[in-house]
């Protein structure tokens, strides 16, 4: 997104683009998955300023934007990743803590029976699959 789109989007709502706002925005596309402390650290590279709960609060107006999403994919701080990328359910490896993707249609199965028996509509960006990836279940 550009800072134009993002100053209007902002505007909209009677705030303005602050520089950590571009910056903490900027490290989510250029990290892909990260934490808060993950963006953090990456946005003090360029900004030392920047403290954490400045993140805190910027990824959740992002979210709310809709710039953003967020998934847990591990018992600590949410993941954060750009809103425009397509959907993807996450596989987190328990062994290695990698993170891969996977396209949505593995879970039509599961989300057509909920859909069907409960009503129930899964937001599949934010699912994440926790288990052991191939290279961990040889050690």
């Amino acid at each position: 997104m550009s800072a134009t789109s993002l100053a209007a989007m902002l505007r909209e709502r009677g705030l303005r683009l602050t520089p950590q706002r571009q910056l903490i925005l900027e490290a989510v596309h250029e990290l892909g998955h990260a934490t808060p402390e993950q963006v953090h650290n990456h946005v003090r590279e360029r900004a030392a300023g920047v403290n954490i709960t400045t993140v805190y609060r910027t990824l959740e107006l992002l979210e709310e934007l809709g710039l953003v999403n967020h998934t847990h994919l591990s018992h600590g701080s949410p993941t954060y990743h750009t809103a425009g990328e397509d959907q993807h359910v996450h596989l987190v490896c328990r062994g290695c803590g990698s993170i891969s993707e996977v396209d949505p249609s593995v879970m039509r199965p599961v989300t057509d029976r909920l859909l069907a028996e409960r009503d129930f509509r899964v937001d599949v960006g934010h699912v994440s699959l926790f288990g052991v990836c191939g290279d961990c279940k040889e050690l």
